[in-house]
């Protein structure tokens, strides 16, 4: 059966119910919202142990891995590979309906080939290219109906990996680029016709307000890329996108300042893209630290009233908690255990006793470049108010240095060297922390990293998978291990739930890759290697046993 008890306001604060995905997977995060949670609950944690694959797919693409998320829309299931592939398949049974493949030029793009997924509608499917392109297709068969070159990938070193958000009439795409001397932004096409409808700069040129953060020419090769997916509030009508860190990553010699709107949250008018607000979480930002990833939307209690929240947990090893009304600064809490680049933020926000790195010299810093988290996405539950945030501890030694700005080129000014502090050990974990007090509940130990997207479910589960090939559920209220399958490749993709016909099935990419991934030996020296591949594993009940 599926969630009665929601009609019976199970949530703990109203409207939550709009947050979470039924039969449905339509949106990268699941929904609008980017929980990452499902109202399904036929699947539970009293009978996941029966859980079995009743389908697998091999897309053939095996460049790179399997990073996408499923899309699921009124029984077909579409998805997106590394080389830029997209596939429309019977969502009960796995059946191919259609391919299509986009052809790309050859020569690889700076970033490689890695694609985490499409978005549906409008009678249409739309994808971001390796080669910065943006296509639509016709949804019943594939067809190609528009593409638009979103700007040179040659001349400006970037492409479009995350997967686009659809809002109303809008195709919102961000794209790649901050490790690059480029300039960053986030653009919207009208989505029946490919025309531009708007574009915001992450970096401000001359005369536009926070150009002033930019000494001198810098601005022009300021970084800031926003190369994930954003999120959306229908009510106040404001779409979320987190932005990268500046450029170059380690050295600001040139760019002295607090360089916005760079380490970002920004808040865009759905219809024009004027921004509402912003809130720069790490200001001249000299660490790698990206505050591209998912930005989160939830009501919450905070000190005695609910409150429109934005939570956003990134590499720095906190999640921030803004109101996304405003983008009042309401609290930081950390999430891991390895955090030496500051000493802690202010009630205000603010950063204190900041560790920057020198010229000429190591400096050891946690998290690392990498991040306490990677790109895939955490996930909330508004039943029990947890978020769940696969976690990395893993320091760097950080050594900057000056380097010229080449457009379109690498422009990292310095590198890093992994390594723990003395006498620790590398560290991983899935951990389920308290939304709006940072109160770690448990943590669940990983053999190595985890690199998968987080999925959480009413049926009080978790699901997620490792680089071992394991496809894993956990109880949602202690981390205990209920279930698990080898599924024979390591998992860096995104795993979602649906429902067709009254059965609830439970989907997983599979296959390694990605950069960080590519990491793998240098972290876990004495692990095996993740095995490749590109296949989706679903699973179900047994029929008999719903």
């Amino acid at each position: 059966m599926l969630l009665a008890s929601l009609a019976a306001n199970v949530f703990p604060l109203p409207g939550q119910t709009t947050g979470a995905t039924t039969g449905q997977w339509p949106s990268y995060g699941g929904t609008h919202s980017a929980l990452r949670f499902s109202a399904l609950d036929q699947i539970n944690a009293s009978n996941v142990d029966r859980l079995t694959p009743v389908w697998v797919f091999q897309t053939g693409d095996h460049e790179n891995g399997l990073q996408a998320t499923p899309i699921v829309v009124d029984g077909v299931l579409y998805l997106s590979t590394s080389s830029n592939w997209v596939l429309a398949l019977d969502a009960a049974s796995g059946k191919l309906l259609w391919e299509y493949r986009f052809t790309l030029p050859t020569g690889a793009p700076v970033y490689g080939k890695q694609n985490r997924g499409v978005a549906v509608g409008h009678g249409l499917v739309f994808m971001g290219t390796a080669d910065n392109h943006v296509v639509a297709l016709e949804q019943k068969t594939g067809k190609e109906v528009w593409r638009v070159n979103v700007q040179d990938s040659k001349q400006c070193g970037c492409n479009i990996t995350g997967a686009p958000l659809l809002v109303k009439d809008k195709l919102v795409v961000g794209g790649t680029g901050g490790d690059s001397a480029h300039r960053g932004y986030i653009t919207a096409f009208d989505a029946r016709t490919g025309r531009l409808a708007w574009r915001f700069h992450v970096i401000p040129g001359p005369g536009e307000k926070g150009n002033e953060t930019w000494p001198g020419e810098s601005w022009r090769f300021g970084g800031g890329a926003p190369w994930l997916t954003g999120s959306y509030d229908p009510q106040l009508n404001l779409i979320y996108w987190g932005t990268g860190n500046a450029s170059s990553d380690l050295y600001a010699g040139s760019r002295k300042g607090d360089n916005l709107y760079t380490a970002s949250i920004l808040a865009l008018d759905a219809d024009t893209g004027k921004l509402r607000w912003y809130y720069q979480e790490v200001p001249g930002d000299v660490w790698d630290y990206d505050s591209a990833y998912e930005t989160i939307l939830a009501d919450l209690p905070i000190k005695g009233r609910t409150r429109k929240v934005l939570l956003h947990p990134t590499k720095t090893g906190y999640t921030w908690v803004l109101d996304r009304a405003t983008g009042e600064f309401l609290a930081a809490w950390k999430f891991a255990k390895h955090v030496n680049w500051i000493s802690g933020i202010t009630e205000s926000g603010k950063l204190v006793g900041r560790r920057e790195p020198e010229l000429g010299k190591a400096t050891f810093i946690c998290p690392g470049a990498a991040g306490a988290k990677s790109w895939n996405h955490s996930a909330f539950s508004p039943l029990s108010g947890l978020l769940f945030i696969p976690v990395f501890e893993l320091c760097n030694d950080m050594f900057a240095r000056v380097e010229e700005a080449q457009e379109g080129k690498v422009y990292m000014g310095g590198n890093m060297k992994m390594k723990m502090p003395p006498g620790e050990k590398v560290e991983a974990y899935l951990g389920a922390y308290d939304a709006v007090t940072g109160e770690r509940k448990w943590a669940a130990k990983a053999q190595t990293w985890l690199l998968a997207s987080i999925l959480a479910t009413a049926g009080n589960l978790v699901f997620t998978g490792d680089p071992e090939g394991n496809f894993f559920a956990l109880d949602a209220g202690t981390g205990n291990k209920l279930w698990s399958f080898s599924t024979g490749g390591g998992h860096r993709g995104s795993s979602i739930t649906y429902a067709v016909k009254g059965r609830q099935y439970v989907a997983t990419p599979t296959g390694w890759g990605s950069i960080v991934g590519n990491f793998h030996a240098a972290v876990w020296p004495d692990a095996p290697a993740p095995r490749a591949g590109s296949a989706l594993f679903v699973f179900a009940l047994p029929e008999a046993r719903r």
